[in-house]
């Protein structure tokens, strides 16, 4: 028996502005709200589905520092560059973490500060 990522939580001051951010990079709708919290997701399938839900919990816990853990986005309609200006035209902006300029990869933050890597590969859209 094995287990499957079914939700990834991410605490933050402004469910909402993260939800609209997100829902925009990956596609996903409003599934769910509670006490303060959103719950986005792919549009036909919500919790459970083939693709992990995304819980954004309000927290008034200021971060410090790097998050341990980072999503990675592909591309599926577009190449690298278009699908990164499409993402900073939605509020993304570049992050330097220390990189060199030669990787294949961009290193982003959304609206609050949580890094993410725009990846090169293009990948085929889910059915």
């Amino acid at each position: 028996m094995s287990c499957r990522i079914s939700e990834l939580v991410l605490n933050c001051s402004d469910p909402e502005l993260l939800a609209r951010f997100w829902c925009g990079v990956l596609g996903y709708v409003e599934l769910d709200r509670e006490d303060g919290a959103i719950e986005i997701g792919p549009p036909d399938a919500g919790f459970g589905g083939a693709q992990p839900t995304i819980f954004l919990s309000p927290s008034s816990n200021p971060r410090t520092g790097r998050l341990p853990l980072h999503i990675d986005v592909n591309p599926v309609d577009r190449d690298q560059d278009a699908e990164l200006e499409r993402l900073l035209a939605l509020g993304a902006r570049p992050a330097d973490v220390g990189q060199t300029g030669d990787e294949q990869w961009h290193v982003l933050q959304d609206p609050e500060g949580n890094e993410f890597c725009l990846l090169r590969k293009r990948l085929d859209p889910l059915p």
